[in-house]
């Protein structure tokens, strides 16, 4: 039997390896047209950035290595041209000596990743305008900047990448502008919590150009300057373009393999194609979400890395199905961590979900061992009170619970749920009654009524449409002189009960402090004195001042 994978990166592997481990029958060949393999795609703007030293460290395996210790051919610079699957041979070119010939197969995988989207713009072929995908690129963009030592830099494209070169250059001491055509930074997260990163971008020293488009790079030898659809135009030594990916469909639109609707190849559950022997993996491939069960596509090495080992399980005869993806994601830029798993409000409510939503700003740990703020935002259903997705932004602590909470989500979690968990508790970790726990438990509250939220934006709504309810500001004098919401009575937590006659229990009520806690106390005061309908401010003041700025 002969096994024919077509690219050598995470998923393309993570076949070979894990077909060999299962059978020593299999002849295992893989092709690639690049000339590095099984490299750290993720790891490129920090070796730009001058934090990983040797380029080498983004290359740790060889095929020299995948020979000795697995029994796998892997042939770099060397490109499949095409294939008959009738008669299951390819073509291939070495791309080194220009020679061609023909292999074949019993069972193909198509590992071909995805390649870097290049908007076809005047001057994008310019030397000093790069990418960032592959091991070349990232020693092309250090090996340039070590030689022509720019001042300033233009990244277009405010995703993952885009933000971590941001980081990185504005390390280097290069001046940075980001260009984004949409009217936010990082589109996976919801714009309440992209605005937190783009404060945190511009207090770092990056300028921000939102919902602009670039039109033309201008330029000689070099781009110069950035032209804008705007009319701006951008002094710039150097170009960085991070737009996205596509996943290259090519050789599998040949032999009739499907794609689906995110434009990336169709797989069950086993990734197989809808062509017989024909499997696909990783970047080139569509995965499905788990709360939906709808294609997704988010391609990352640990999704490639999933999709490999489960093709090379079903190959040699192992039972094994892919469970979908939360589309799970976290990043660093400059002293934030940001995180996202699950589904976003605003996927929630396109998704026809009726949600909860609240937002929760607790400490990693206690501020004297050294805690500082984390915003989590947290959805769920509020039929069936499955949580259904978060996103997380503040300086430390963000890993462990956003995987704490795609965790509970893929195990089909209740906001109760959460509260339950036995999670690791001592002073220099977490706080006795962790973030996530108190997510669960506010999020609980709210769906059963027992402590109802109200978001900024809905009280922001609310107000426009001149509906009647008084709002009342629990925190000291100092706090609410500074500022407060629109229209709120200041009467502080320890006068509430004794000044409750100077409202009126008919009427619908909300009542917040700085960020939710003496909200809760303050509407539980209320309810007990026979208020009918009292809402706490998701994530108080603070919260809402944000959110207003977001969205005046």
């Amino acid at each position: 039997m002969k096994l024919m994978i077509i690219g050598s990166v995470a998923a393309g592997t993570s076949v070979g390896a894990k077909a060999r481990r299962n059978s020593e029958e299999l002849q295992i060949t893989i092709y690639d047209r690049d000339q590095d393999i099984s490299y750290s795609g993720c790891g490129i703007p920090y070796f730009v950035g001058g934090e990983i030293a040797d380029i080498d460290e983004l290359t740790p395996r060889d095929a020299a290595f995948f020979k000795k210790r697995y029994n796998i051919d892997i042939h770099t610079q060397h490109e499949v041209e095409s294939i008959d699957h009738a008669t299951k041979t390819a073509t291939i070119v070495n791309l080194q000596t220009g020679d061609r010939f023909t292999d074949t197969y019993d069972t193909l995988v198509l590992a071909t990743g995805a390649s870097s989207i290049v908007p076809p713009l005047p001057g994008v072929e310019q030397e000093n305008v790069f990418t960032v995908r592959n091991v070349r690129n990232a020693d092309a963009i250090r090996s340039y900047i070590d030689a022509h030592d720019p001042k300033t830099a233009t990244i277009v494209g405010g995703g993952f990448i885009g933000l971590e070169m941001a980081e990185q250059l504005t390390y280097r001491g290069i001046q940075v502008t980001l260009v984004e055509r949409l009217t936010q930074v990082m589109p996976p997260l919801d714009r309440d919590m992209a605005e937190r990163v783009a404060d945190h971008l511009k207090d770092k020293g990056v300028s921000l150009l939102l919902g602009e488009s670039v039109t033309a790079f201008n330029g000689e030898e070099r781009i110069s300057e950035v032209a804008l659809e705007s009319g701006k135009t951008i002094e710039t030594d150097l170009v960085i373009l991070s737009v996205g990916v596509k996943p290259n469909t090519s050789l599998a639109k040949q032999i009739g393999v499907e794609l689906g609707k995110t434009g990336a190849i169709a797989v069950n559950r086993h990734m197989q194609t809808n062509v017989a022997d024909v499997y696909a993996v990783g970047d080139v491939a569509e995965s499905f979400s788990i709360i939906t069960g709808e294609a997704l596509y988010r391609p990352l090495g640990s999704t490639a890395n999933k999709m490999g080992r489960i093709a090379g399980m079903v190959i040699t005869g192992e039972e094994a199905e892919h469970r979908g993806i939360l589309g799970t994601g976290i990043f660093k830029a400059f002293d934030l961590t940001v995180a996202q798993t699950g589904l976003t409000e605003k996927e929630a409510r396109e998704s026809g979900y009726d949600i909860e939503v609240l937002h929760n700003i607790k400490p990693d740990r206690p501020e004297y061992m050294g805690g500082k703020e984390m915003t989590i935002k947290a959805i769920a259903d509020r039929a069936t009170g499955r949580v259904l997705g978060a996103q997380i932004v503040g300086p430390q602590g963000v890993d462990k619970r956003i995987d704490v909470l795609a965790t509970a989500i893929t195990f089909k979690a209740k906001a109760e749920d959460l509260f339950h968990l036995d999670l690791a508790y001592a002073p220099p970790f977490a706080t006795t009654k962790d973030p996530v726990l108190y997510t669960g438990m506010a999020l609980d509250n709210a769906i059963k009524k027992t402590a109802r939220l109200m978001t900024p934006n809905e009280l922001i709504d609310q107000v426009a449409s001149g509906k009647s309810f008084q709002i009342i500001d629990t925190r000291s004098k100092a706090q609410f002189e500074k500022n407060h919401v629109d229209g709120a009575i200041h009467i502080p937590l320890g006068e509430l009960r004794t000044r409750a006659k100077e409202l009126d229990p008919t009427l619908p009520t909300i009542v917040y402090c700085n960020k939710g806690v003496t909200g809760n106390a303050a509407q539980n005061v209320l309810k007990n004195l026979g208020f009918t309908d009292v809402c706490n401010l998701s994530g108080g003041n603070k919260n809402y001042q944000h959110i207003k700025k977001c969205f005046s």
